[in-house]
């Protein structure tokens, strides 16, 4: 053999080595932050039913869905129809629209300049591969406008920013461990 076939077969030798060390180490590092154990496969994210007093005829299904999305598009886990690794349940247990702040008009009488939207879901959380990170949770967000329009106008782009950021603390929380 000449040198120049042995460098070449050294290098190809040298490069074939490097890939299986590289694949052999399962790093796991996300863009969503995710922190997911590596025999954790599936997911299941069960309807959450609508307890609260007023009720958004959609907002169950958007919620539901979103978490879905947000579970199989991030993580790459699988979906599944009845038990997974990580398992989610929970309700809507709150729908209130409160005045925000309050200013008094030309004529002495009060009103609200701004009104808040406020979503408030419990969340039961189980890990099955690790039940230390199990947690039943009560998250809620919010959305804030003008009182010159009303909620009918809002309200669709309310749960809309509403229900994602509820989604993203419930996924951080369960998977970002943050």
């Amino acid at each position: 053999m000449t040198k120049q076939t042995i460098k070449l077969l050294l290098g190809f030798t040298s490069i074939l080595i490097i890939a299986v060390v590289i694949n052999a180490c399962k790093i796991g590092y996300s863009f969503t932050g995710a922190s997911i154990s590596p025999d954790v496969k599936t997911v299941f994210i069960d309807f959450f039913t609508n307890r609260a007093r007023v009720v958004n005829p959609m907002l169950s299904q958007t919620f539901t869905e979103a978490m879905k999305d947000k579970f199989v598009n991030e993580t790459g886990l699988s979906m599944e129809s009845q038990q997974g690794d990580l398992e989610f349940s929970g309700e809507v247990t709150g729908y209130e629209v409160r005045p925000l702040s309050v200013q008094q008009s030309d004529q002495g009488r009060d009103f609200a300049s701004m009104n808040r939207l406020t979503v408030t879901v419990k969340v039961v959380f189980t890990n099955n591969k690790d039940h230390e990170q199990d947690f039943n949770t009560t998250f809620s967000a919010y959305y804030d406008w003008e009182s010159t329009r009303s909620l009918n106008e809002v309200e669709s782009a309310a749960v809309d920013v509403i229900v994602e950021q509820l989604v993203d603390d419930i996924f951080n929380k369960s998977v970002a461990n943050w």
